[in-house]
């Protein structure tokens, strides 16, 4: 029987923080600065930030390179009892990622309002279709994973990139 998810908060802005970091590392080597980390139990199971450009992979965003580690880490496609953290709101396909593989809380920092489906384009993750609907929180430290991306675009858009 499968225990009950239970929600801790306590070390939200600390996972933040660290979706953050590695944002900043996809930044670093050009990459857009999201990040995202999945927690089990307290422990990180899975990390990783937006690689498209570097990997020429166009699903590699930062929640899919997180899940994949996860899933890997426990041998198990399905991640039930995990939070997944992730700097900017996820886009469609990352949120039918996180269906499929059970996440039970999605915590998101900055709005998306071009692609995110969460709240900013749609909801989702209401969708009655869904077989699985992941607890939603938004705006953990939303002005400073906001500002990662903001910093980002201005300095490629003064290199004329």
């Amino acid at each position: 029987m499968r225990q009950p998810f239970i929600v801790d908060r306590s070390r939200d802005h600390e996972f933040m923080q660290h979706a953050l970091a590695l944002a900043e590392q996809g930044a670093s080597v050009g990459e857009v600065p999201v990040g995202a980390v999945v927690v089990q139990g307290g422990a990180v199971i899975g990390q990783g930030f937006n690689c498209p450009i570097t990997t020429h992979d166009p699903s590699a965003h930062a929640e899919m390179v997180a899940i994949r580690a996860a899933a890997q880490a426990l041998g198990n496609y399905r991640l039930p009892g995990t939070t997944l953290y992730v700097t900017l709101e996820p886009c469609s396909m990352c949120a039918g990622l996180i269906v499929h593989s059970r996440i039970a809380r999605v915590v998101f920092g900055a709005s998306e309002p071009k692609a995110g489906v969460a709240h900013s384009q749609g909801r989702f993750f209401d969708q009655m279709f869904l077989n699985h609907r992941p607890m939603l929180e938004g705006g953990v430290l939303a002005e400073a994973c906001g500002q990662v991306l903001s910093a980002f675009f201005k300095q490629r858009r003064g290199a004329g990139a």
